[in-house]
């Protein structure tokens, strides 16, 4: 298809190639939005802001006893319904006087594109890491010197790996820190020699190691108060949704408008084994969640 500033035998105009290119660069930005820390799997058909994704939750049954002459009675299936609002509406345009000579020039990976896709993505994580964060179970504050701090925080995830376990949480958890809590873990030989217990290495999420059944990661973009977050990914869910690509002559000035619209919303899940269900059928969301937690450092001046 021949767009009306192109020549007509150019053909290097492809917008949905640029929706994958998108993707593709926009995932790895992400720590709190990632799959690592937050599921996707209940998208669903997201096309505005205001659509409501569905989760429904299978009560489990009870076990009864097998006696004579009494018998078996019979159950019947209950559901508890979680609703995740698609709350947020972030656009990315781009105005370009030639949109065939930035094409060419080299479309997402130019310096400006990527500054924007990571401003993007910036928004979208910092949104999910105060839902997570909102809704975690809060421990108490772990109190750091200069000289315990490795220590102190490695016992702080130990804590939480505690507190995980004591509610059977399965494997497959992270830990969230902040780079100063990364700073002075890193230091203990524990997740400095990360490899000797899981798996070391820097990939991508912001993942610092893997150990104790937890991937460390570490971002900038922590929630006020909160220093580590402890958790699995399956108490957080993201809805994530991009509009596709649209172009066309901007009406303010003499030039082309290139633009997509991310939608997006995320909630904390609530299980019935471990969330407390309300009498119409949903469950009390204003206490946190048992999947997953908080706490704060409280750093000493000279740590």
């Amino acid at each position: 298809m021949t767009f009306a500033y192109q020549n007509p035998a150019s053909h290097t105009f492809v917008p949905e190639i640029w929706n994958a290119e998108l993707l593709t660069q926009f995932d790895p930005l992400l720590v709190w939005a990632s799959p690592i820390v937050s599921n996707n799997k209940y998208e669903g058909d997201i096309r505005k802001k205001g659509d409501v994704v569905h989760i429904n939750s299978l009560l489990r049954p009870s076990v009864g006893d097998y006696q004579l002459p009494d018998g078996m009675t019979s159950q019947r299936p209950e559901t508890v319904d979680q609703k995740l609002p698609i709350t947020e509406a972030k656009y990315l345009q781009v105005l370009v006087e030639d949109a065939e000579r930035i094409q060419l020039a080299s479309g997402l990976n130019s310096p400006i594109n990527q500054q924007m896709i990571r401003s993007l993505a910036r928004e979208a994580d910092t949104f999910m890491g105060d839902i997570i964060a909102k809704g975690a179970t809060a421990l108490p504050s772990v109190k750091v010197t200069a000289q315990n701090a490795p220590q102190a925080l490695y016992g702080a995830v130990l804590d939480m790996m505690l507190a995980l376990d004591d509610n059977d949480i399965p494997a497959g958890r992270y830990a969230v820190v902040s780079p100063r809590v990364k700073r002075y873990l890193i230091e203990h030989p524990a997740v400095a020699n990360a490899a000797a217990y899981g798996e070391g290495g820097v990939t991508a999420n912001g993942v610092v190691a893997k150990l104790a059944g937890f991937t460390i990661l570490s971002t900038t973009a922590m929630p006020k108060g909160v220093d580590i977050v402890a958790g699995h990914k399956e108490f957080a869910t993201y809805a994530s949704q991009f509009t596709g690509f649209r172009e066309g002559q901007s009406e303010k000035y003499r030039a082309d408008y290139i633009d997509t619209l991310h939608l997006y919303g995320g909630k904390i899940v609530r299980y019935p084994e471990l969330d407390t269900k309300k009498a119409d059928n949903t469950f009390d969301e204003s206490k946190p969640t048992k999947g997953i937690f908080r706490a704060a450092v409280e750093w000493a001046t000279a740590a």
